[in-house]
């Protein structure tokens, strides 16, 4: 069948299955320590509900929250995603994408998904760079901007130990020396160890963060599949966090069952690990919702056998009961399909109450849900180390009043002067937001 039958065949079918699937929840309800989650809603055809990527008019920007004020830190950037702040000050920027990955968009199936992505605004060439951005008079913008490193393999997280740089590529972690106040480097890394990629490399993500002594690193690999019908054996070390030894490259799996863990944090009073985790579509509107929580060594948290705990996902062959009996349900939901990418704790920054202990997440925003999800910046507050009621918008209008993406806000973190930066993956900024003075 030509390709353009196919495609109207399709959308025919995929604005059927749209008007007949959509949230009888709201996301509050999927939200919190205990969400709600109805009966799964498995329709001949996903819902497909995605907000048009548009960018930013001039002069627009998203919505603070009261007491709060939001900026452009900087502008005119290549998709950037993920943040990370060096000791000096200097904030580093993964402008990065997929990589090449011709098997997943294989098959019908994988070829919609690739329309999908591409309509949300996620279907750009990889600029496959760090740059370094530089507030040296501290009056909220970066008026340095440098390429620091280039010629990378769809970069994302990075960590600052002592002089090592470590760089999470899409298929390999890699190690580059730093030298305090340098805005480039360009001598080559060197190798700690292979990641899961390939020509099937569905969630490509991987991000890295040190431990709190600097020997161990802690990598974030996502899944090759929504809930393995790419088969098992392409779910070899994936959807986990590995354990990785610094000085050896040794590594082991800290944590499995985890769907596509992205934004990873050390809560500050419990000094546990935390995660951000992106759950399975394809069963509603209303499930799954995504979740933060701690991280437990040795600990399993379902994917793919089952959700929420001990939730049995039936699409998932064969079935594992054992493993589903020993699955850990999560500490906090934030939402069904929010896509929440981004995590960073509320330590060292100077936002006004309530933001002052928590923590701050970035959600992406949902394509398989209706009404949309996400496309916001949300705020968890903690107590005693644990979420402690709702979650209080940070960054929202994100979306245009014709449900079209303005923006996508993906990584957070806290700057030195204690304002939350916001990567826009659409909008091609990095957002700064601050106190009201």
């Amino acid at each position: 069948m030509p390709k353009t039958r196919l495609a109207l065949l399709i959308m025919f079918a995929g604005s059927l299955a749209a008007c007949g699937e959509s949230s009888t929840l709201q996301v509050a309800d999927g939200t919190g320590p205990s969400p709600k989650l109805p009966e799964p809603n498995k329709t001949l055809i996903p819902t497909v509900n995605i907000a048009p990527a548009i960018g930013w008019p001039e002069g627009a920007k998203p919505i603070a929250a009261a007491g709060t004020q939001v900026a452009a830190f900087a502008e005119g950037l290549d998709h950037p995603r993920w943040l990370y702040v060096l000791p000096n000050g200097d904030v580093l920027v993964a402008e990065t994408n997929a990589p090449p990955k011709p098997d997943d968009a294989k098959g019908v199936r994988g070829w919609v998904m690739e329309k999908v992505m591409d309509r949300a605004g996620a279907g750009v060439q990889s600029p496959n760079r760090i740059t370094l951005l530089r507030d040296a008079d501290h009056d909220g913008v970066a008026e340095t901007r440098t390429v620091f490193l280039e010629n990378l393999n769809s970069p994302f997280g990075m960590t600052l130990v002592g002089n090592d740089l470590y760089v999470a590529d899409s298929d390999k972690l890699l190690r580059f020396h730093y030298q305090p106040g340098e805005t480039a480097i360009t001598s080559p890394g060197t190798k700690v160890v292979d990641l899961p990629g390939g020509p099937l490399n569905h969630h490509w993500t991987k991000n890295v963060v040190a431990s709190q002594d600097g020997s161990k690193l802690y990598v974030s690999v996502g899944s090759n599949s929504n809930v393995g019908e790419n088969g098992l054996e392409a779910e070899q070390g994936r959807a986990a966090i590995w354990e990785v030894d610094r000085a050896s490259g040794q590594h082991r799996i800290f944590a499995s069952g985890l769907r596509n863990p992205n934004g990873m944090a050390w809560e500050p009073q419990s000094g546990k690990l935390w995660t951000a985790v992106n759950e399975r579509d394809e069963i509603g509107s209303d499930l799954v919702p995504d979740y933060i929580t701690s991280v437990k060594d040795g600990g399993f948290y379902g994917w793919p056998f089952s959700y929420y705990g001990q939730h049995v996902d039936v699409r998932v062959t064969p079935q594992n009961l054992d493993m589903v009996a020993k699955a850990i349900a999560p500490d906090y939901a934030v939402g069904p399909h929010t896509a929440s990418l981004g995590l960073t704790f509320a330590e060292g920054s100077k936002l006004p109450a309530p933001f002052s202990n928590g923590a701050f997440i970035g959600q992406h925003g949902s394509w398989n849900r209706k009404p949309h999800s996400g496309y916001k910046v949300i705020f968890v507050p903690f107590e005693g180390g644990q979420p402690k009621g709702q979650p209080v918008d940070v960054l929202t209008g994100f979306l245009d009043s014709d449900e079209k993406a303005m923006g996508r806000p993906v990584g957070v973190v806290i700057d030195q002067q204690g304002d939350l930066l916001v990567a826009d993956d659409v909008g091609n900024k990095v957002w700064r937001v601050s106190a009201v003075k």
